[in-house]
């Protein structure tokens, strides 16, 4: 009789057990079945049911097609839902899992755009903050990805893109030089402001951040007594700015709209 009791206790709790878990809404869904919902659910923004869909591909059928576009979207995915880091990390499988896929020049593109605008910058237009005052490291990333696109993928799609963000990432990490430079001219260091802004005028020629880093050289040679120097500034500041006046001390209060990140999205 005590068996029987045990027995029947057993039972019960095996039931109770099975009971608390929910079934599998896609238990036994085809690749295809799957693939078809997780893009309905991207479609709809629904990013962590698209990311359960897409991570039930993988661990379902880990050798199939469906899987390596289930890993593209959602690199995908968790960019759109603000996970930049998850984002890199299945990039970087991605690219180690398939280094010679078709979607590679996407999965660069997604790269560069994962780090090309940091989620501040969607505050900039309230709080009046240039990106290129930020830590430039992500800015460099976003550069280095989108110039592996340009290099490996000339014919691609995203490339005529990339080149635009290109553009605006060397133009946003001179202005990063800028900033330190003036930084320096603030605090009468004049020697490492030049040293910073003449960094500007030669490793990022014909940039438009090269207009305030001549503005900067030109005062820091004018503090330092340096007047030959200074008037040499001024010879290459009236060819190539001669709509400018150069008679005022350096401005902070040029037009910088030419950087705000809200304009690419």
């Amino acid at each position: 009789m005590a068996m029987l009791l045990a027995l029947a206790m057993l039972l019960v709790a095996g039931c109770g057990g099975t009971g608390n878990k929910e079934p599998d809404p896609t238990a036994g869904w085809s690749a295809d079945r799957l693939y078809r919902d997780a893009k309905e659910e991207i479609a709809a923004g629904n990013w962590a049911q698209a990311r359960t869909r897409l991570q039930s591909i993988e661990s379902r059928y880990p050798f199939s097609v469906y899987a390596q576009q289930a890993l593209i979207d959602t690199a995908y995915v968790n960019w759109k839902d603000n996970e930049p880091e998850q984002a890199m990390v299945t990039i970087d499988r991605f690219q180690q899992l398939y280094p010679n896929h078709p979607g590679t020049d996407y999965m660069l593109y997604l790269k560069g755009l994962v780090n090309f605008t940091p989620n501040s910058a969607f505050l900039s237009s309230v709080t009046g903050q240039d990106p290129s005052e930020r830590d430039p490291k992500g800015l460099r990333q976003s550069y280095e990805a989108f110039n592996e696109l340009i290099e490996r993928f000339p014919n691609s799609r995203y490339t005529p893109d990339a080149k635009l963000r290109v553009a605006w990432l060397v133009n946003t990490i001179a202005m990063n030089e800028v900033h330190v430079a003036r930084y320096y001219y603030e605090r009468d260091a004049y020697v490492a402001a030049i040293n910073r802004a003449q960094a500007v005028i030669t490793d990022f020629e014909g940039v438009p951040a090269s207009e305030e880093a001549l503005d900067i050289l030109y005062n820091a040679y004018d503090k330092l007594g340096m007047t030959d120097l200074r008037d040499d500034i001024l010879r290459v500041q009236q060819a190539n700015f001669p709509n400018r006046s150069f008679a005022n001390e350096q401005s902070g209060g040029k037009d910088r709209s030419w950087w705000n990140p809200l304009n690419w999205f």
